[in-house]
């Protein structure tokens, strides 16, 4: 049943990666509680048979449909909205401490040079064993 809705479709975009990618965002949308642009009198489709049935019949705006895909891969998350993702899993005390140094850095290099962030990398890693010249372990 879907191959003749794709068949059915192909006319109104350019390939069928296109048509992919068209009728993949019609079912976010769909999903998202988009109105029907079509009377859908099968309600065993599937979301994407639905949307391909709407591209297929011209009712829906294409181009709109082809904006919007772009625009949901065009938004960028911002650092305010990433900030509180890290967190310590660790049951050592001086590894939450190292990933509470880590994060104060990872927050804090939006402006700083990469020096700065190295150095307090350096800083935070503690000694455990000294090298030796050769790579050989004391």
């Amino acid at each position: 049943m879907a191959r003749t809705t794709i068949s059915d479709a192909l006319p109104k975009v350019s390939s069928r990666y296109e048509l992919g990618m068209l009728a993949s965002q019609r079912v976010r949308d769909l999903n998202g509680g988009a109105e029907l642009v079509i009377d859908d009198n099968v309600k065993t489709d599937k979301p994407t048979v639905t949307a391909l049935r709407e591209i297929a019949s011209g009712k829906l705006d294409v181009e709109e449909l082809r904006h919007t895909f772009v625009q949901t891969y065009k938004q960028v998350p911002k650092t305010d909205e990433i900030e509180g993702i890290i967190e310590s899993k660790s049951d050592t005390p001086e590894l939450r401490e190292l990933d509470a140094e880590l994060e104060d850095a990872i927050i804090e290099s939006d402006e700083a040079p990469a020096e700065e962030i190295a150095d307090v990398l350096e800083e935070s890693v503690p000694e455990s064993e000294e090298v030796i010249e050769d790579g050989d372990v004391a």
